[in-house]
């Protein structure tokens, strides 16, 4: 008799839990990631979004640092459990929350640890931003050979120990500050027939030697057998601004070598406003892109102090604004942003930064950063029609969403473009960009030409 009863339960047991495992809504736990993060304020949400009579039988046991972590029914919330049936504790200042979700109360099924931080506010971006690889001088990108006026081969600059990627700062003791000028001053200091003094950089590392120039009978000039080209990047857009620690964050991707696709190192690289002066609008199998010039008189500068794939770092010499918001914006975790119609801003004419709107078609499911978090795609007609889609130096555009109470959000920014269709998109989440700008936040110390093509493969 009791061997049936045990049976009987055993069967009983067996097909309920058969029938809960396989409901839709219950089927997720089994999806749910084990670590999450939440903003102080939110509830512990744990993703189920119609009642289901199942979910009576979803026990959450809780297991709090401390009793200000959580508010439940008004009162505090520590070491208790709740049904999923039941409204959700407020999680209201930061901690870590230990989620174990049972059947019935005793048979685990999910354990959740829950990271809660602060919530995050900057002032968004949109301005054209210029990228200067260096903050002055010119970089060797090749070595070459001189023909003199007798035929005869000569490499000057090969002699002297100059190499590609040198840094050219000064000619003589002046300042070089752009290609022709450095041609120049070479071309007047051969007259001289004098060696020049030429101050390079190498690595971080100052170092002078000296250059005989050579009589080019092609040119008329004299030559060092230098390659060079200004340390201008190209043109990308500021996403962020935190007014407390003035760290910015921009473009949403990584600065790489045009040819080798590896990461530049930006010893002492600047950003400073540009303007936009053309548009080349984007098509099918060819990326279009914004032409700019570097203002000459500008507040927005500011250091290059890290590149990420998650964009570039720095901070600003002095605060920014936005025509669009009078005060910072929340910056959303990755299960805050939804599918659905979102904004960005961007530099189309000028310095004049505009709003479009465009469709988050996309969002991954990230716990761990990742450049590409979300697919997006243009709607704004203005847009679509004066530049094709996403092009080159909309990098970094800001990507604003608003919440069920009309409360804008920064979600993240923008930044490659699909070479086969460029209406749309990968964004990279606010998220992560927050997060890489955390190392430069504890720093107080700012160190503060034509604009040439951004060098960032099929980057926006």
């Amino acid at each position: 008799m009791n061997d049936s009863r045990v049976k009987f339960f055993c069967f009983i047991s067996i097909l309920l839990l058969a029938v809960f495992c396989f409901n839709g809504q219950v089927m997720r736990l089994g999806t749910l990631p084990v670590q999450q993060k939440i903003a102080v304020g939110e509830p512990l949400d744990l993703g189920f979004q119609d009642p289901h009579k199942f979910l009576s039988a979803l026990k959450v046991d809780i297991k709090t640092e401390n009793e200000l972590i959580m508010m439940y029914q008004g009162l505090p919330f520590k070491d208790s459990n709740f049904t999923l049936m039941e409204s959700t504790p407020v999680v209201n200042s930061p901690g870590k929350v230990e989620m174990n979700v049972k059947l019935f109360g005793l048979i685990p099924l999910r354990q959740v640890t829950v990271d809660v931080v602060p919530q995050k506010k900057v002032m968004p971006g949109g301005q054209s931003i210029g990228v200067l690889l260096h903050s002055k001088g010119v970089i060797v990108v090749g070595i070459s050979e001189v023909e003199d006026a007798t035929g005869k081969q000569d490499a000057p600059a090969n002699k002297a120990g100059i190499k590609i990627g040198d840094v050219i700062l000064k000619i003589n003791g002046e300042e070089i500050e752009s290609e022709q000028q450095m041609r120049s001053l070479v071309n007047k200091s051969g007259m001289t027939g004098k060696p020049i003094r030429v101050q390079l950089m190498r690595q971080g590392k100052t170092m002078n030697v000296k250059v005989d120039p050579v009589y080019c009978k092609d040119t008329n000039s004299y030559r060092l057998g230098l390659f060079i080209r200004d340390t201008a990047a190209g043109i990308g857009t500021l996403t962020f601004y935190e007014p407390e620690t003035s760290v910015y964050g921009a473009l949403g991707h990584m600065i790489t070598d045009a040819e080798t696709g590896q990461r530049m190192e930006l010893p002492d690289g600047k950003v400073i406003e540009a303007t936009v002066q053309q548009i080349h609008p984007g098509q099918r199998g060819q990326p279009g892109e914004k032409v700019g010039l570097i203002k000459n008189q500008t507040s927005l500068s500011g250091t290059i102090e890290k590149n990420t794939p998650y964009g570039i770092f720095g901070q600003l010499s002095q605060p920014i604004t936005n025509p669009f918001f009078d005060e910072p914006i929340p910056v959303a975790l990755s299960h805050q942003i939804k599918e659905g119609p979102a904004e960005i801003i961007t530099v189309l004419n000028g310095d004049k930064m505009e709003k479009f709107k465009i469709n988050i078609d996309k969002v991954s499911s990230q716990t761990n950063p990742e450049g590409k978090g979300m697919i997006i795609r243009i709607t704004d007609p203005k847009l679509l029609e004066i530049t094709g889609g996403i092009i080159q130096g909309m990098s970094g555009s800001p990507i604003i969403q608003y919440t069920q109470q009309g409360d804008a959000v920064l979600v993240g920014a923008v930044t490659h473009v699909f070479i086969n269709d460029p209406t749309s998109g990968y964004g990279v989440l606010a998220e992560w960009m927050l997060n890489e700008s955390s190392t430069v936040r504890a720093k107080k110390n700012i160190n503060v030409s034509r604009v040439k093509r951004v060098i960032y493969d099929n980057c926006a």
